[in-house]
């Protein structure tokens, strides 16, 4: 792997690794899918194929932060008005 993308792939499992902390079914239930995920990706050797993967991953990481600002936004809500 070029060391570009190598330093991409491990900034994007940092990020998602971080983003694990507060996913509803817990984090070491993201944190082994996410080993899982990457430990199956990583034969992969063309250039094209490992920018797909990574775009991917940042889509994922994108609707992780967006779950977590939903969670907040209905607590919030749900705190000052009655439904």
């Amino acid at each position: 792997m070029a060391n570009p993308l190598r330093s991409e792939v491990f900034r994007l499992y940092k990020n998602l690794l971080y983003l694990s902390r507060e996913y509803p079914k817990g984090g070491d239930y993201f944190r082994d899918r996410l080993r899982a995920a990457f430990a199956r990706n990583k034969a992969v050797e063309d250039p094209k194929q490992i920018k797909a993967l990574i775009a991917r991953g940042e889509y994922m990481a994108r609707e992780l932060e967006a779950l977590y600002h939903l969670r907040k936004y209905r607590a919030m809500k749900k705190r000052y008005y009655e439904d």
